[in-house]
């Protein structure tokens, strides 16, 4: 059926209680490559129980890491096919460090919903309060649906970031491997975009793509690990725009730029030079 923005913007999408414990935050910062040197003491931080610290990207997946069906797009006034559609934005907001466990509920609603012509973007914000009721983290999202536009709503704003006319402060390479898709899936995204060849040929695709959040991820460790020395407690906020696509096995090439209190970042992939992350912010505490 069409978008009928008049219905889609601000129906709430209720609230949902949730749970998670160490072994999936361990999990979840293992399938973004953390561990990859077993013995730096760094690394172990993200990947073993001792001083365990919790990346805020963890909240992307919190709610959702034992799904084990893909993920639906049916809403209020919208109704997609998942073939059509990819990731636009993510951003996280960590009120406090998040805890190595706990259980929280989630209250989501649909913020906008804009009109590109060729495809609409569809904007989701999601607050998390512990059990106390007290604030975790506020999650801001958007999707691109392609073929869903021409409905005759606002186009929405350009949100470019303006880089600063210098090289990077900070350039960092991170590998990432051949299954990297298929561990990350068992975070909670069984989307089979990401696993199954046939279904990735047919949305457009000539192989299966990484999850752009499990891009997201990556990268908010590479800039954890620059900036903050891998105090993951002290990061604040991180938002990033998906610029292209990121196939497993290739490399990432972070660049990081310092602007008064906040870090301007961008990443690209290696092999083919094309970007995929852009518009990207990375706050501390």
């Amino acid at each position: 059926m069409p978008i009928d923005p008049s219905v889609a913007i601000g129906a709430d999408l209720g609230t949902a209680e949730f749970s998670w414990n160490t072994s999936d935050v361990l999990l979840y910062q293992l399938a973004l490559g953390a561990g990859a040197d077993p013995l730096s003491a760094r690394e172990l931080r993200y990947a073993t129980e001792k001083d365990t610290v919790v990346l805020p990207s963890f909240a992307t997946v919190a709610q959702n890491f034992h799904a084990t069906e893909p993920p639906k797009v049916s809403f209020p006034g919208i109704e997609i096919d998942l073939a059509k559609v990819v990731h636009g934005s993510q951003s996280v907001t960590a009120h406090r460090p998040l805890p190595t466990s706990g259980r929280a509920t989630a209250r989501t609603r649909i913020i906008d919903v804009h009109d590109k012509g060729k495809a609409a973007v569809i904007w989701q914000e999601t607050e998390v309060v512990d059990e106390a009721g007290e604030p975790l983290w506020t999650s801001r999202s958007s999707i691109f649906a392609r073929g869903e536009g021409g409905f005759g709503g606002d186009r929405g704003p350009s949100e470019k970031i303006e880089l600063p006319d210098r090289a990077a402060d900070a350039i960092v390479d991170v590998p990432t491997i051949g299954q990297q898709a298929l561990i990350y899936r068992l975070c909670g995204d069984r989307n089979p975009l990401h696993s199954d060849p046939a279904f990735a040929k047919a949305a457009g695709f000539d192989a299966p793509i990484l999850h752009g959040l499990c891009t997201y991820g990556i990268v908010a460790k590479a800039v954890t690990d620059a900036v903050l020395d891998g105090d993951a407690a002290k990061v604040g906020s991180w938002s990033a725009k998906f610029a292209g696509i990121m196939l497993p096995g290739e490399t990432l090439r972070v660049r990081i730029w310092r602007a008064d209190d906040r870090h301007l970042v961008t990443a690209e992939s290696v092999e083919r030079g094309a970007p995929v992350l852009s518009d990207a912010v990375f706050t501390a505490r």
